[in-house]
């Protein structure tokens, strides 16, 4: 891509908008007299409680900036990915006339948040190995603003070839987002190193994977300090919750704690693995980047519907493009795995 000019992609209404101005954007030190706060205190949880948290989190995205190699100003964070998700199809597309392009098998939030926003969604299929089919390119002309790639991808855990979606970036006339959810369970290097290369680029992580962290729902986006305005712009004034916001910043400087957690996940996946292509009823496994597995197993729902019923959930896959008999398995502890493993076997004998 030579040039790229956002406004043209950001809604007519979304430009004129003159986001609501809360307390803290103006005041956060003093006595804080402004935002109709309990001045008592917190009945539960102590600290600072009864404050409203930083409508910019600018603390916790300084330390993620440091973590991640980017400024702080193109860094947006949110509850969870999906908020961003929506956000960026609310700033950039029109309700009842664009559409947005997603790659099936794939994440099912794009095309929920699409639909819930009066959006329509149009499927370029992944390769029956589940990558980029560059010979299918979509080149729209005018209407479909976001294009979504995730990788490692979900459900089917591998990560696209960087090189093709490195193309795709290029060419798409559009904002490109890539979900890197699963980014720190491979090697492959995350686009967040690229988004002063690629202006039409939007990086999401969480801390829900590797960090352990689903539980407080923090997602990020990386872009360009464009794009991020105008998330900043169009979130909820107080989207991310101080406790959220502490327990993150408390992760991000257990560096030793995330290497040996990552480490361990992926030892026990190699393991799992092996084991399952051990067992006659499973036909394939698939490559796998991220914290999962996808295995083809003969009567794949009725070995979901078993194993669910006698206390262990997998996830029935089966039901998406080229994922046929597929169920997806999470990595657990190694006795999680264990008992898996057994009763799998059990069950398929």
């Amino acid at each position: 891509m030579t040039t790229f000019d956002l406004e043209p992609l950001v809604r007519p209404n979304i430009r004129r908008l003159v986001p609501y101005r809360c307390a803290r954007d103006d005041y956060d030190q003093g006595i804080l007299l402004d935002a109709n706060e309990n001045a008592i205190g917190p009945l539960a949880g102590g600290g600072d409680l009864n404050r409203y948290p930083d409508p910019r989190q600018d603390v916790l995205r300084r330390a993620i900036a440091h973590v991640r190699g980017c400024r702080l100003e193109q860094i947006f964070c949110g509850v969870g990915s999906d908020e961003a998700i929506d956000l960026l199809i609310r700033i950039f597309c029109v309700p009842g006339q664009d559409a947005i392009i997603i790659t099936p098998p794939t994440y099912g939030m794009y095309k929920v948040a699409a639909h819930v926003n009066d959006v329509a969604v149009r499927e370029w299929l992944l390769t029956p190995d589940f990558h980029l089919d560059l010979s299918n390119v979509p080149r729209p002309a005018s209407g479909v603003p976001l294009l979504f790639l995730c990788s490692p991808n979900n459900p089917t855990g591998n990560a696209l070839r960087r090189e093709d979606m490195e193309q795709v970036i290029a060419e798409f006339p559009g904002i490109v987002v890539v979900d890197e959810a699963y980014i720190d369970f491979t090697d492959q290097g995350s686009f967040v190193a690229d988004l002063d290369r690629f202006p039409n680029l939007v990086v999401l992580q969480t801390f829900s994977k590797s960090y352990g962290l689903a539980g407080i729902r923090l997602g990020l986006a990386f872009a360009s300090e464009a794009i991020i305005d105008y998330m900043l712009r169009v979130k909820a004034p107080y989207n991310v919750n101080s406790l959220s916001a502490e327990t993150a910043l408390e992760a991000l400087t257990e560096t030793a704690a995330l290497q040996s957690t990552i480490a361990l996940i992926l030892s026990e996946r190699a393991r799992v693995e092996t084991a399952l292509r051990a067992l006659p009823a499973v036909r394939k496994v698939h490559p796998s980047d991220a914290n999962f597995l996808l295995a083809v197993v003969d009567d794949a729902y009725r070995v979901y519907k078993t194993m669910a019923d006698r206390g262990v959930v997998i996830r029935y896959r089966g039901d998406q493009p080229h994922c046929a008999d597929g169920l997806r398995i999470t990595i657990g502890t190694p006795d999680e795995n264990d008992r898996m493993l057994t009763l799998l076997t059990e069950i398929t004998a």
